[in-house]
């Protein structure tokens, strides 16, 4: 539970607090737009991801009722769900809290291995780029669109859904 409170207090409180700060300031001008960036993993279904979907997905449902919220003061908010960044190493660090095995119920360990071999290995993936491209798609979009997949893998998998 110490990891899973880890992992909340970035990826969800984190973001809530940076968003609250902001927005007193976007509020009295009248204008500004949010980006919340949250992952892929919300658009489908993977495994070995419940904790840090958990995440995400507060922030999904956090960033769609502040659009709603904030809509009256000239304010908008979006989220960019970025694919596999792989040159971002996110498999080594989604287990940095400890070796795999520490973090994987023994009778797992052998599938956790080859899930994570297959998310490195795959053929789609996103790039800083398509994220940075994305973000000031977002920052400029007026036409009310609240999710913004990122990369070529994320737009699969919100094709797919």
């Amino acid at each position: 539970m110490s990891r899973v409170r880890e992992v909340f207090e970035t990826n969800t409180f984190g973001v809530m607090a940076t968003t609250q700060a902001v927005l007193p300031g976007f509020r009295e001008r009248g204008s500004g737009v949010v980006v919340n960036v949250t992952s892929s993993v919300v658009l489908g279904h993977m495994p070995l991801s419940a904790v840090y979907k958990a995440s995400k997905m507060a922030i999904e449902g956090f960033t769609a009722s502040l659009a709603l919220e904030l809509a009256p003061f000239g304010v908008r908010a979006k989220t960019v769900e970025p694919g596999a960044c792989l040159t971002t190493d996110f498999a080594a660090k989604a287990t940095s809290g400890g070796p795999l095995d520490e973090l994987v119920p023994a009778p797992y360990a052998e599938w956790a291995k080859q899930a994570m071999d297959g998310f490195a290995g795959q053929d789609l993936f996103t790039t800083e780029n398509d994220v940075a491209e994305t973000v000031w798609r977002a920052v400029h979009d007026t036409t009310g669109q609240l999710r913004f997949p990122a990369g070529p893998d994320a737009h699969w998998l919100a094709q797919a859904k």
